[in-house]
């Protein structure tokens, strides 16, 4: 990772720089408050370390008990779409095998539906706040 003059972070690999980061928001099926009660901590565990295995950054989550919001750094390459595949697929496996009422409250975990908005009408920090502050709200 490289910094330029204005202080913004840009990433590098073989032929190109960039710096893609979108705001995120996806649910449980049938929007059912499930992300609560240890499972919400899990979750941020297992987000974050899906994202360090495909080589993409959260910098920033927050998990309410229908929803997860949050702001991810990725190669366009690779795809927002591919990192948000990876992370509802790998939460969803290890999240029912270790939380088997999930099992019988859900067929399937996640909607298949989801929020994305790149980052640039709004300020960076102003995200992050908003998605800081989801639980005080």
């Amino acid at each position: 990772m490289i910094s330029f003059k204005n202080n913004s972070k840009y990433h590098t690999s073989e032929h190109l720089v960039y710096s893609c980061k979108y705001h995120v928001i996806f649910c449980p099926k049938y929007r059912r408050k499930v992300l609560t009660d240890g499972i919400d901590e899990r979750l941020k565990q297992i987000l974050v370390e899906t994202a360090k295995r495909h080589h993409f950054e959260i910098t920033g989550l927050e998990v309410m008990p229908d929803h997860v919001h949050l702001l991810i750094d990725c190669n366009p390459r690779y795809g927002i779409m591919q990192c948000i595949k990876d992370l509802k697929r790998e939460s969803a496996s290890l999240l029912k095998k270790e939380f088997p009422q999930l099992r019988s409250r859900l067929p399937n975990l996640w909607t298949r539906s989801c929020f994305v908005a790149s980052v640039g009408s709004v300020s960076l920090e102003t995200v992050k706040k908003y998605i800081e502050n989801q639980k005080n709200v």
